[in-house]
């Protein structure tokens, strides 16, 4: 057994299919078939079942996969601890971001990575956080930023801060900036044409669960997955968006819309650090963890 052979078979089984650890892994499908059946012929095991769907782990798949996690963190943390003798921590880190905070988040974030751990690496991809909490057990993300996570055996959660949620409109021509206009009840906004995210975008099922709880219904204009897309469409008049302040703020045109707060309830959103109960963090993964904290202390006081 040697570390490759191990290193595939894990992705493989994390992934449910050879072709998508082909990817993930930029080797030749045909390469890590191979080795992972001579892994199998070594064992004298089959650890995967093969089906036209993909791969699953047989009993003794899930018994080596369980092993697997832990020696190649260990690995990991070896590397880690050779490279701060050296003076400075190495490894790639997998981070999942919302569209809503990938905007303002991602180049500072970058930039802080960057100056704090130049010979490691940094992926950063957007999506919704039901999927990125999926990736997160799969091991396809090592940390993800989601809104109104649960906990799960699967995975740690950990608060990151509290957003408002506001009404957002598209600016009259000649409305002047100030003064904003006073804050709306979410009875109100049940009245509006909504522009807003398909299920199950977790804003979106924060706002239809408070309206439920009030005897009303979303209005829905379109069912627009991605925040500058949202935006241009109220912009362009299809009709009003519910978002966070820092969406609006960080948006490309914030001078075209108007924002206003949301009470009657006052509609809060929980952003969390969500990692993997399945895989301990690395020692870079916890600075990428402070880091990420950072940096959304910062962009909060801004």
């Amino acid at each position: 057994m040697d570390l490759k052979q191990l290193e595939y078979f894990v992705r493989v089984a994390e992934l449910g299919s050879f072709t998508r650890a082909a990817i993930a892994l930029d080797v030749a499908q045909p390469a890590l078939s191979r080795q992972v059946r001579l892994l199998e012929v070594e064992l004298r095991q089959n650890l995967l079942t093969r089906n036209g769907r993909g791969a699953l782990p047989t009993e003794a798949g899930k018994l080596l996969l369980a092993h697997g996690r832990g020696i190649l963190h260990q690995v990991e943390r070896a590397r880690e601890e050779l490279g701060r003798i050296r003076g400075s921590l190495a490894g790639r880190v997998a981070v999942g971001l919302p569209p809503s905070l990938a905007r303002i988040l991602t180049v500072p974030l970058t930039r802080a990575f960057r100056a704090e751990l130049p010979d490691a690496t940094i992926s950063i991809s957007e999506g919704l956080s039901v999927a990125m909490q999926e990736s997160l057990v799969a091991g396809r993300l090592d940390i993800a930023v989601l809104y109104n996570a649960q906990p799960t055996a699967e995975t740690e959660i950990a608060p990151l801060l509290e957003e408002d949620l506001v009404l957002v409109r598209r600016r009259p021509p000649g409305l002047p900036e100030d003064p904003p206009p006073g804050p709306v009840t979410l009875q109100a906004v049940s009245q509006l044409p909504l522009v807003i995210p398909s299920r199950p975008n977790a804003i979106r099922m924060h706002v239809e669960s408070e309206m439920a709880n009030l005897g009303c219904r979303l209005k829905i204009a379109l069912e627009i997955d991605g925040v500058s897309a949202i935006l241009d469409l109220v912009a362009d008049g299809a009709g009003c968006a519910v978002l966070s302040r820092h969406a609006v703020a960080n948006s490309i045109r914030p001078s075209a819309f108007t924002v206003q707060a949301i009470h009657e309830p006052l509609l809060r959103t929980k952003v969390s650090l969500a990692t993997s109960s399945l895989r301990p963090a690395t020692l870079t993964q916890q600075t990428t963890l402070a880091l990420i904290r950072q940096t959304v202390g910062k962009i909060v006081k801004a």
